[in-house]
């Protein structure tokens, strides 16, 4: 599952792969900002989210939590454990993709289109 959403997420406009924590997590970016946390031992993904549906999702789904060292307001980290299928995962990686490029300056949102 977890390098399905790394292809995914690379097949996004702008974004690239980087470590810039050491070899794990590997870390999703666009325009220089963080989108998405993908943990080498695929067992999690880490997203921004709109902070009323990642409080809502937490509430639901056991396999979702507040983001793990990250913002608890705007990230939430998620069990890839069979909780939500790859169409909701992928769904919620777009979701914080185009939460980080929305708050990217208008020059760079232009080089994404």
């Amino acid at each position: 599952m977890i390098s399905r959403l790394e292809n995914y997420c690379l097949s996004l406009p702008g974004a690239r792969a980087e470590f810039p924590f050491g070899p794990d997590p590997k870390v999703m970016k666009v325009g220089g900002k963080m989108f998405a946390l993908l943990s080498g031992d695929g067992d999690a993904v880490s997203l921004k989210c709109d902070p009323a549906i990642a409080e809502r999702l937490r509430e639901q789904h056991a396999a979702v939590k507040p983001g793990y060292h990250l913002n608890k307001k705007h990230w939430n980290t998620i069990a890839l454990d069979g909780t939500f299928t790859l169409s909701e995962l992928t769904d919620m990686v777009r979701h914080s993709y185009d939460l980080v490029v929305s708050g990217l300056p208008k020059a760079e949102r232009a080089k994404l289109k």
